[in-house]
C-alpha cells in the first residue's frame, strides 16, 4: 500500500488520529447533549413550580 513518497508510518497514525478524535467527538456531543437535556429538565421544573405557586395565590385555600 504506497501513496506516493508517504512513510507507511505516517498513514497508519493519520488512520489512529482520525479514529482518536472521531472518538473524543462522538463523546463530546454526548455530554453536549446530556448538558442540554439537563438544562431542559430544569427550565420544565421552574416552569412547573411556578405555575403552583401563581396557581396558590390566585385560589388560596378555603
Amino acid at each position: 500500500m504506497s501513496s506516493g513518497n508517504v512513510p507507511q508510518g505516517d498513514i497508519v497514525a493519520g488512520i489512529w488520529r482520525d479514529f482518536a478524535v472521531a472518538v473524543l467527538t462522538a463523546f463530546r456531543r454526548r455530554d453536549e447533549r446530556a448538558i442540554a437535556d439537563d438544562r431542559r429538565r430544569a427550565v420544565e421544573r421552574l416552569a412547573e413550580e411556578t405555575i403552583r405557586r401563581e396557581r396558590r395565590t390566585v385560589d388560596p385555600p378555603e
